[in-house]
């Protein structure tokens, strides 16, 4: 389905208004709401005195079970769509009580469920997804609200992770400036804070001055191609032959080493004008890159 239409079938199920599922199985009862207790370390006499249970145990007494079959749900039919575009994995990012009274015991609750909202697609940390919301209240014999619940999940679609690369960079304190700024698009150029001089690759001291006190700068990210080879053999783990390594001259006066990509090895030559990119090689490692520059 296209997002128009998960879209159109969210509209469908909120016009559905709420559908009223069956009572519970079981009425409101002293041994479920003493294993309740227990578990959560509350101590308070309040409930088993009084034959109370504590509000936030509204959804237990409705829950169907494993094996018993649910009743239909206006959120059913998007789940599943969602899940058959793809949008499988699922995580709960809001969950709101409002509570009318305490269930007491001997009562049996009945669910009522309504579809709200459906938004997305969004781009998120775990991946595309989209917000689905539902509401469910739980009313007594005389279909009086006993508790309220706002429950949004994000449905999401998982993003297949890559092999990891096996040529991984050293990183120190040395260098872990110029590898975070990989991570945020950022060529960065060591700068020493006594003299002022640039170097690359970043070392622990100045070799103009002597300084141990270092800074950087962020390059502009163009560069023209000072000298270059063609691998062809050995075999590099985790990349395809032939490829380019040149070493790169950056206006700002340092030199530095990387591939070059997007344009066939025969088509480099000295002097080629070129940018930086930058390029996953796979779920965590970035490497700053070089490709002939738009002219």
């Amino acid at each position: 389905m296209t997002s128009e239409e998960l879209l159109e079938l969210a509209d469908k199920q909120i016009a559905m208004g709420e559908l009223r599922g069956s009572p519970s199985d079981d009425p409101v009862n002293v041994p479920m709401i003493r294993h309740w207790l227990d578990a959560m370390g509350n101590r308070n006499p309040l409930f088993l005195d009084r034959g109370l249970a504590p509000p936030s145990m509204a959804q237990v007494w409705t829950m169907s079970g494993v094996k018993r079959g649910k009743d239909p749900s206006p959120v059913d039919d998007l789940l599943r769509a969602l899940d058959a575009n793809g949008y499988t994995g699922v995580v709960a990012t809001n969950c709101e009580h409002t509570y009318h009274r305490y269930a007491r015991v001997g009562e049996r609750l009945t669910p009522g469920t309504r579809f709200t909202s459906l938004a997305g697609p969004k781009k998120t940390a775990m991946g595309e997804g989209y917000f689905a919301t539902w509401n469910v209240t739980w009313y007594d014999e005389d279909s009086e609200p006993v508790a309220e619940m706002m429950f949004r999940v994000l449905k999401f679609r998982p993003r297949e992770r890559r092999e990891p690369f096996p040529l991984k960079p050293a990183v120190n304190r040395d260098t872990a400036f110029f590898w975070e700024g990989v991570r945020q698009g950022e060529l960065r150029i060591q700068r020493c804070s006594s003299c002022g001089s640039l170097r690359h690759p970043p070392g622990p001291v100045c070799p103009s001055c002597h300084s141990t006190e270092q800074g950087y700068v962020v390059a502009s990210g163009e560069g023209t191609v000072y000298s270059y080879v063609v691998h062809h053999h050995p075999p590099v783990p985790g990349k395809e032959t032939p490829f380019v390594v040149a070493v790169v001259e950056l206006p700002e006066g340092v030199r530095i080493v990387g591939n070059i990509v997007d344009c066939p090895v025969e088509a480099v030559g000295i002097g080629m004008s070129l940018r930086v990119t930058y390029r996953p090689m796979d779920d965590e490692l970035i490497l700053p890159m070089w490709a002939p520059r738009e002219t």
